[in-house]
């Protein structure tokens, strides 16, 4: 806390101090001033009414001030431990742009709607990734210094760990963890890289990411919602490995908080629940069914925004049928035919599930663990997913992955 705010708060607690000696003072004056007018019995029974009146005025007192003094020296503590926090995690934007010398093209790894995403080594040799904002993000000072605070206490192997931040001047940079095997969608959607995800790799990945937002969502001491669940944005350890990645539009919410709801829905097309394009409206659920989209493309190995069926069927059009029918192995990516016909046919389910039209009827992540893992757990059964309409012709959103408010990290 800085000297004139200290100052401020002990101008104030004065000022509180002396109103409530102003008010006992009155009392002792009423009291006096009774006992001066008025003779015998009545002086008396005054002065056994008011006195009480002011001891507990004055005990009543006396605790505001001890509370009063409680709850500031617990404000002055958190600032100070953000403080300490924030200085802690900051890095000197000199040493970043050595590090990633001078942000070179050579370094880039991706950019996006924040900003671009470059590889740097420190000076101890550790190598990081580095999310440079750009002059137009959405994203103000405060909105950045909070993000970072609220990244810098999640802690999960299925996260994305941010080692720091730069914020000098116009700069704002983030340093994270750098992950060698990129983005979830530089091998998903590539036909040769795709290959390399058998379904062992598929169904870790799977069940990572669902790790992930349940911790999100139930088992940090944050209730957490990404907005953003892609698999652009799901990155991939040496052992492939996924980590969650990309906070820029994650929100907050308070323990008791279900739904919030915003004028200008952001995200990516595809990925989002009706509630949220129609209303604004988002919860826990909205990532519930990006969850479920990721599901779907992982195992028919192709981008939701890109795919088109012979019939001319969207992708949760053709898994949905495909259901209906009793066809599911037909929508399976030819590469994992050899794979447990079972775990497949139960992620199948589990991802109709995820994408219900209406967000009630989703599950939620501790739920979709349990089925998951659950084999001897019976399924409810899925209704019409969202974007299906009732005479099965698929519902055309958009026909490429662009973000409704150009924010799209990678």
């Amino acid at each position: 806390m800085s000297n004139d705010m200290r100052k401020d708060a002990k101008r104030s607690h004065l000022y509180y101090n002396s109103q409530i000696s102003g008010h006992i003072r009155e009392l002792f004056i009423f009291a006096l001033l009774a006992y001066a007018d008025n003779g015998g019995h009545e002086s008396q029974a005054v002065v056994i009414i008011v006195v009480p009146i002011i001891i507990l005025v004055a005990i009543l007192a006396l605790a505001c001030i001890l509370l009063r003094k409680m709850k500031n020296r617990k404000q002055e503590n958190k600032s100070a431990d953000n403080s300490n926090s924030l200085e802690s995690l900051q890095f000197k934007f000199s040493a970043i742009k050595v590090s990633t010398d001078n942000f070179s093209e050579n370094n880039k790894l991706g950019q996006g709607g924040f900003g671009s995403v470059y590889k740097g080594r420190l000076c101890d040799g550790q190598v990081i990734a580095v999310k440079r904002l750009s002059d137009n993000s959405v994203q103000g000072d405060l909105e950045f210094k909070n993000e970072v605070l609220l990244m810098a206490k999640l802690q999960h192997r299925n996260l994305v760990r941010l080692l720091g931040f730069s914020f000098e001047g116009k700069e704002r940079l983030l340093i994270y963890e750098f992950l060698p095997n990129s983005s979830l969608d530089h091998f998903l959607f590539n036909p040769v890289r795709r290959l390399q995800l058998d379904w062992d790799k598929r169904h870790k990945i799977i069940t990572g990411i669902a790790r992930g937002i349940r911790y999100l969502h139930e088992d940090s001491r944050h209730r957490i919602v990404h907005r953003d669940l892609k698999a652009a944005n799901i990155l991939l350890d040496d052992y492939m490995n996924p980590k969650i990645a990309d906070f820029g539009l994650a929100r907050l919410f308070s323990v008791d908080q279900t739904h919030d709801a915003t004028s200008k829905p952001v995200g990516t097309f595809g990925y989002m629940p009706p509630e949220y394009i129609r209303y604004g409206t988002y919860s826990v659920k909205s990532d519930v069914y990006s969850f479920g989209v990721l599901v779907l493309e992982i195992i028919i190995g192709e981008k939701i925004s890109c795919f088109l069926s012979e019939e001319g069927e969207d992708l949760l059009t053709y898994a949905w049928q495909s259901w209906k029918r009793g066809t599911e192995m037909n929508m399976i990516d030819p590469a994992l035919k050899d794979g447990p016909r079972i775990e497949m046919m139960r992620c199948i389910h589990v991802g109709l599930l995820c994408v219900q039209a209406i967000d009630a009827d989703r599950p939620t992540m501790t739920s979709v663990m349990v089925m998951l893992s659950s084999y001897s757990m019976s399924l409810p059964l899925p209704s019409r997913p969202a974007f299906v309409d009732s005479t099965m012709e698929p519902l055309q959103l958009t026909v490429n992955e662009a973000s409704i408010s150009e924010l799209d990290p990678r």
